[in-house]
């Protein structure tokens, strides 16, 4: 470790293991919208993280998840004095573990009087190279969060801390509960203007087969209906436009060579 370089997991938490950049590119390609339908024909039917919204309009985020839970506070297992040491907040901690293009999902139990993170901490995120942020909470700051230009999807602000009200950061790289959907540490978080989806790694690989297609037959269909062509026929294709789409295809594939 280089000299004055501070240990990104100093408390030995557990990690996750990252897919390939390709992989997570191919998925923020495909979007939300046609991950979700294509997870649900894949047999996975509860992958839409439902309650954090938008606060970045029009960013598309992509990226492996890196987790962080919320607990109540309890008399005795949750001690204020614990937090004069900063360096011993969890939430801290799953910052530490960022690295470029990493999404940190948390469960702040949907709770509104939390401010999960501040603009300090945002602010350190971004410069490690995080994408943004999942969170079935608040965040505070959030004027100047906003213009860092991460991914945020929230359920809301307050001007309260982390650990001002009911709550304090439990554990981190631990499955969670986010928006009524379990994510795993390492699952491939998909957010867009639609939502947000947590795709399972092992759903992954065939999930950017099936979309592929998806998307790319729906760029045949989008033509066809913008031209005046018949709903019926072009969404879904009937096998009579099916056979018109690949030889569509075809012709692109020739035209690109």
């Amino acid at each position: 470790m280089p000299a004055g370089k501070l240990p990104s997991n100093p408390l030995n938490l557990p990690t996750i293991k990252r897919p390939s950049k390709s992989m997570v590119e191919a998925l923020k390609k495909i979007g939300s919208a046609t991950a979700s339908g294509e997870l649900s024909r894949l047999g996975f039917k509860r992958c839409t993280i439902i309650g954090p919204t938008n606060w970045s309009p029009g960013i598309v985020m992509a990226g492996p998840a890196l987790t962080l839970q919320f607990m109540p506070k309890r008399e005795d297992v949750y001690n204020d004095a614990e937090y004069v040491g900063p360096d011993k907040q969890l939430h801290r901690h799953v910052l530490y573990q960022a690295e470029l293009g990493d999404v940190v999902v948390v469960d702040a139990r949907g709770e509104m009087s939390s401010g999960v993170f501040g603009e300090m901490m945002m602010t350190y995120f971004k410069g490690r190279g995080g994408a943004g942020v999942v969170i079935d909470g608040c965040l505070r700051d959030i004027s100047e969060i906003k213009k860092l230009g991460m991914g945020l999807w929230l359920k809301g602000a307050t001007p309260n801390f982390h650990t001002q009200t009911i709550q304090y950061p439990y554990a981190v790289n631990v499955p969670i509960a986010c928006g009524g959907v379990l994510v795993m540490p390492g699952d491939i978080i998909i957010a867009d203007d639609d939502g947000v989806v947590a795709v399972p790694i092992s759903a992954a690989p065939e999930l950017v087969k099936k979309a592929g297609e998806h998307v790319e037959w729906e760029v045949f269909s989008r033509m066809r209906l913008s031209q005046g062509g018949d709903l019926r026929t072009y969404y879904p294709l009937t096998d009579e436009a099916h056979v018109e789409y690949e030889a569509w295809k075809k012709k692109q594939s020739k035209k690109r060579t």
